[in-house]
Parts: C-alpha cells; structure tokens; sequence
C-alpha cells in the first residue's frame, strides 16, 4: 500500500487512546510481550500503568524477575537512553508486576490484588502462550485454550473495560489450503470449526471437536500414564491436531482458545490478532532485535550444519518482523478500543498475499549472506557453506544428513577412529546419532509448511491502515507491503540472529 497516496484523514487516535489508560498485559516477558511493552512506553511515555502477569510466588521474585527480564533488557535501550539516569524510575512507575498465571483459576492473583487493580484497568491484552509446536497435550490445552478463558473472565471483573485483545496466530487456518479470510471461529459446545475460508479455498473432512471431550481425554491420558509421560503426551497432542486438521499441537489449541473466547466473550469488545511467523524487528526499536532459546534453520544452514532440508523451494514463507505486529496490534487495540462496539474483529498480520517471497528466496539470501560474511566454529575459523538442497521426502533428507553428519565429525568410510580409539568413535557415534535426530526432529516439524500452499488475506488490516493519519503510519508502520525481503534478511534479520542468538559478530572474524 502506498502509504503517501492515500488521502489525508484524521487517523485511528492511537496515541489519544493510549495516553492514560491502565492495560493488563499477559505474557510480557516473552518475545512479544517484550516488544509490545516497549513500543507502548516510548511511542506513547503518558500511557498508564501496565500490569503484567508474572508467574512468580510472592511480590518481590516478581519485581525481581520484572527487572531482571525487562527493565534490564536489552530490547529497551533506546527507552533507557531517552530517559537516562532516570529510566529505572520511570520504568518502576509505569509497569506493575502481578503475581499470577494463566493455569490458575482468578490467575492466581488473590482477592486483594484482584479489587485494587479491577477498578483502573481498561485494556486487557492475552499475549501469554505455550509457543511449543509438539508441546504436551495437557499442557497447551491449559495454556492455549482455557489460558484465554481465565483471563476473559478475570476481565468481566474490571468495571472500566473497553477492549480485550488476544494474540493467536494465522495458523489456526488448520491444513486446508487456499485464501483464508479475517474471520472469528464459532463454536457451540460441541462443534467443528465452522469456515473461515470460502470456495477458493480446498475443502477437508474432519471429525467433530468437541472440546470437552479433547479436555477430558487428555486430563485421563495424564492420569493413566506412569512412564514417558512427557513424550506420549507430546505425541497425543499432535496426533488429535492432525485428526481434526491441524498441523501442530500449538495450533489446534490456540484455535480452541479464539473458540472459547467468542463463546464467553458476552458484549465485551474483542480484537484477536493472528500473526504469521514472528521474526526479529524490521526497525523499532533497533533492527534485527530477536529473543528465544532455540537456533532457527537459518543459523543452522550458516553453520554448516543443515545443508539440505524437505521443502518445495517454491512454497511462500509467511513471516513477518515483530515491531509491525506489535504496530497493528496498538492500532487495532485503539480502533476498536474508541468505538466501543460490542463484536470481535479479526486481524491476520502476515505477508504471503500482501508481500510474498519463496523459501527458494530466503535461502538465496542467506547463501549470499553467509558467503560473504561467515560464521565461525569454535575455533574461531571460517565455516564455509553451499546452496541449500530441498529434498522432496524424509528419506531423502535422513540419509544426507545422516552422512554429512558422519562427515563433518570424522566418521565417514575410510576414517580410522574406530580402530584407534574405539572408546571413542562410540562416544562420536552416539553424538552424531543426537545430531541426527535433532535435525530430522525439526525437519519433521517443518516440513508441512515448506510444502504449505495456504494464504492469509489482510483484507481488515490494510482498511485499518487506510483509517490511520499519514503521522499514525509512520509512527506505528506496519504496511507489509513496504518489506524488501532481500534486505532484510540479508541487512537485518541474519545480522540480528547472529548477534542476538548467536552471540556473533563478523569483526570476530579469523583469517
């Protein structure tokens, strides 16, 4: 969309919206809990206080984890140079930390608390998820879908509410292929899905959900399990999700919660926002910022360690930077948070109809990248790579990898280990049989959307952009449209996995 072509109006009043209003937030020490925090705080410092839900015992582990993990974070550098020697000060009177969790009935915040903060907050945004693709069952049920639920219900305890948010995610579309279009999931207790796709898109058979039943299945499943608890339940739950067509644990579940929170919401206001793939910042509030525990593929395949990898080159990514879902997220929460209207919206910030690039592209640029600018071993060294190679089957992915791994550690036909230090070449195979299945692990996980053919039309998020001043899109930008995909992951995204993930930077270079 060009943003300079639209004709002048009057805007969204997103920063009018959040000046002064107290916001509940959950799930503010993960990747965008973080990211959303900080934009509210330096793009609008006269919002009003934010509570934030952080699983802790007693008040002062909270406030020690609240500093520790946000008020210390990185990600708020450009926050803590504008405010200076007074940025802990600031920071300490903006933001609340609650003692609490979203498995808890009330959130396990006691009566108290609940009085005292019921009567300032306005806002309540649900960013708190279990993210685990494979996740145990049990788990992601109470995370995903009854996680939403409590914190709805703790909401219709705040007298001055005007909007709840929920973040999910555009994958709650299920397997089905085709256009799927910004529309909320209806559920009667028990019922499938109801379509949020039209003709355009390839019809499935599922069976009922009746989500009752997934609840009660999985609280027995628990209960009959004395050993592997954690694995069979990791494989229950992605076995119940491909059943009833999904392709991961995470999904399913978080479409249960969208469904639980149409089915209890009454006449509160509701946003549900569904990003694609999160990835680092594009801009704000510094380009490249990322956080997790994991190592993506990319950095993988820089490593030299995942030259290959199941996938149709062709297949659309779907990712899209964090500050422009944190953008459409404020947007959204002060549209709909000013009109007051008693619906839900459904928002899906995602690339692949607006702005879509190929798995084939991302590769491409990161070769170049890695070329140009390698990553190093642990000993400091160079690590040179080749063109990524989309293998059609696990098969065929398995046995490559299997023999790179062989190779990269001494264990390919010809070499010695085993006759000399047969101690060794054990320990050496065991690791290479870990590496191994880390590796066909993830391919497995990923494979079905690197043959994925869905696409999330943006239909309601380009109208909200079209509703914002020409001073609204520059300060909260989220036009997908305005992505160069060849400069961002090459300038941006890789640079910020490297420094953020990787703890790498190319001046560490050894010749």
């Amino acid at each position: 969309m060009d943003q300079e072509s639209s004709p002048p109006c009057a805007g969204v009043g997103i920063v009018e919206f959040l000046q002064g209003k107290s916001y509940f937030i959950t799930g503010a020490t993960g990747f965008l809990g973080k990211a959303l925090v900080e934009k509210m705080l330096r793009g609008v410092p006269e919002v009003g206080r934010l509570f934030l839900l952080i699983k802790e015992k007693d008040k002062e582990d909270a406030m020690k984890r609240l500093k520790s993990e946000i008020i210390n974070a990185e990600v708020f550098k450009s926050l803590k140079a504008i405010h200076g020697n007074s940025y802990e000060a600031f920071m300490i009177s903006k933001l609340v930390p609650v003692c609490g969790d979203v498995c808890s009935e009330n959130l396990g915040i006691d009566a108290q608390t609940t009085n005292e903060i019921a009567k300032e907050i306005d806002v309540i945004i649900n960013s708190a998820a279990q993210t685990t693709w494979d996740a145990r069952y049990d788990v992601a049920i109470n995370i995903n879908m009854k996680g939403p639920a409590r914190v709805l219900e703790f909401g219709k305890k705040c007298k001055k509410l005007r909007l709840f948010l929920h973040v999910s995610t555009a994958y709650v579309n299920g397997t089905r292929q085709g256009v799927f279009y910004e529309k909320p999931f209806c559920l009667d207790r028990r019922s499938t899905r109801r379509d949020t796709i039209t003709s355009k898109a390839q019809e499935i058979s599922v069976p009922f959900l009746d989500i009752d039943a997934e609840i009660k299945l999985a609280s027995v499943a628990v209960e009959s399990i004395s050993k592997n608890a954690d694995q069979i339940m990791r494989e229950l739950g992605t076995e119940r999700a491909r059943i009833h067509g999904w392709f991961s644990t995470y999904e399913m579940t978080k479409a249960m919660g969208e469904m639980l929170v149409n089915s209890l919401r009454s006449s509160i206001p509701t946003v549900i926002i569904r990003p694609s793939f999160i990835e680092s910042t594009y801009r704000e509030p510094f380009p490249g910022w990322i956080q997790g525990y994991k190592v993506p593929i990319l950095a993988a395949y820089g490593q030299g360690q995942l030259p290959c990898f199941v996938g149709d080159p062709d297949t659309i990514v779907d990712s899209v930077p964090m500050d422009m879902v944190v953008n459409a997220t404020l947007a959204a929460l002060a549209k709909h948070g000013i009109d007051g209207n008693p619906e839900l919206h459904v928002y899906h910030v995602a690339t692949s109809f607006a702005n879509p690039h190929s798995f084939k592209d991302v590769f491409n640029y990161a070769y170049d990248y890695f070329s140009s600018s390698p990553l190093l071993d642990s000993k400091g060294k160079k690590i040179s790579i080749r063109p990524m190679e989309f293998l059609v089957s696990m098969d065929s992915f398995t046995d490559l990898i299997k023999n790179e791994v062989a190779q990269r550690s001494g264990l390919a036909p010809g070499d010695n280990v085993y006759i000399s230090d047969p101690k060794r070449y054990l320990r050496m195979q065991l690791a290479c049989l870990k590496t191994v299945h880390r590796f066909v692990r993830i391919a497995n996980t990923y494979k079905a959307y690197m043959f994925y053919k869905g696409r999330f039309d943006v239909t309601n998020t380009k109208k909200l952009i079209e509703d914002m001043s020409i001073e609204e899109r520059k300060k909260f930008n989220f036009d997908v449209e305005s992505i160069n995909w060849e400069h961002y992951i090459k300038s941006v995204h890789i640079p910020g996995v490297r420094k953020h993930l990787l703890r790498q930077t190319p001046a560490h270079a050894k010749l």
